[in-house]
């Protein structure tokens, strides 16, 4: 076996009232990035400031962070830390937030480079040469407060592009419950299902390893037993605090044994539609368990530990649960025209396949394989073998 490694933020503080940590940072600036509505309506911008200020920290907010973070935006943000030169950056919201907020930092202290040059996984220069990372998710989903991943959108091309690099996994990740109570019941079912799709991906992953797998299992227990509850019930603390620690849970697993499918194809249909990230992987991901399966062992060994009978299925009846359709056709969410969908088929499938998560997917997908889960999982035909 060759030599592995398994990273993980330095500091992890969860639990309810963990954000007062700001305050014992130790430092004299802070970059505050966020999408900003929710943030600031619900007062969580206002009391991060406050807890900056009571370490004694200057701070700026950077806000206007889109859903699907642009290129522009990147850009944008590392200019005004230029102009500011803090020496914390405080990503606080959805993964998008933090998304941003993670490449910005390198644009921020490497403001020569393109966004070309870091496409390439590992291409990113070293971090935390003017300042450290802090992420707070306001969402149990991405677990981007975890990872080494970053996912920016090339709007001129419509393309998502994974950004991976080592260096940024945050310095400190804040998990604490108060933020993601205030998701309404359809975002909580989106994001929790990509909770599900990291942990699941992460499990079959042909980098998974002994350290990965489980924080995998745990992530899709929690999940399985919490999720309904947070979906029912808003104020169901306990259940709001299990499916945040199962959000990194799973980013701990995927951010070193990496994806897969259901991720590569995410990734490129968002960039053709715009559908959330979330609630295509919880569409996909039964369709990729199906055709997946007969390459790995790691779904029925999962089963067997978790006490599932098919884990597809079981994800299709909490899809049906949470009001997420079955196939893309059934999706409202945007228009998923069939005419349009023809037509970039052959474009989103090539590319697709070229993502970088497809590299860690088990056997070895074709093109040819990718357009087959595409239609099966926008006109719901099985993929079963």
């Amino acid at each position: 076996m060759s030599v592995m490694s398994f990273s993980i933020p330095r500091d992890i503080v969860y639990g309810e009232g963990a954000m007062e940590r700001l305050s014992t940072l130790g430092g004299t600036k802070a970059a505050i990035v966020t999408g900003g509505s929710s943030m600031k309506r619900f007062g969580f911008l206002e009391a991060a400031q406050d807890l900056l200020a009571k370490g004694g920290m200057k701070s700026i907010i950077i806000d206007g962070v889109e859903p699907n973070p642009s290129v522009e935006t990147v850009q944008r943000g590392a200019q005004e830390m230029r102009d500011f030169e803090p020496d914390w950056i405080v990503a606080i919201g959805g993964g998008s937030a933090m998304d941003a907020a993670k490449v910005m930092w390198c644009f921020y202290e490497h403001p020569e480079l393109s966004f070309e040059e870091i496409i390439e996984p590992g291409s990113m220069p070293g971090l935390r040469n003017k300042a450290r990372f802090v992420a707070i998710p306001s969402t149990s989903g991405t677990a981007s407060e975890i990872t080494a991943f970053s996912v920016i959108t090339d709007t001129k091309n419509h393309i998502k592009y994974p950004i991976v690099a080592a260096d940024m996994v945050p310095d400190l990740a804040i998990l604490d419950p108060a933020l993601p109570a205030k998701m309404p019941a359809h975002v909580t079912a989106h994001t929790g299902m990509d909770v599900m799709c990291h942990a699941v991906e992460a499990l079959a992953s042909t980098a998974a390893t002994c350290f990965t797998t489980p924080y995998a299992l745990q992530a899709i227990d929690l999940v399985l037993k919490n999720l309904p509850k947070a979906y029912a019930n808003g104020d169901d603390m306990a259940a709001r605090t299990e499916m945040h620690n199962a959000s990194s849970l799973a980013g701990m697993a995927f951010t070193n044994a990496s994806l897969g499918l259901v991720h590569s194809l995410a990734h490129k249909i968002g960039g053709e539609f715009g559908v959330t990230h979330g609630l295509a992987n919880a569409i996909l991901l039964p369709y990729i368990i199906d055709f997946n399966r007969s390459f790995t062992e790691s779904y029925a060994q999962g089963e067997a530990l978790l006490g599932v009978e098919d884990l597809a299925q079981a994800i299709r009846e909490m899809n049906s649960s949470l009001g997420i359709p079955a196939t893309f056709a059934e999706c409202d969410e945007v228009d998923f025209a069939e005419e349009k969908f023809l037509e970039v088929l052959d474009r989103m499938s090539s590319n697709a396949h070229g993502d970088p998560c497809t590299l860690t997917n088990p056997g070895t997908p074709t093109v040819a394989d990718v357009k087959a889960i595409y239609e099966a999982a926008y006109y719901g035909r099985s993929m079963k073998k």
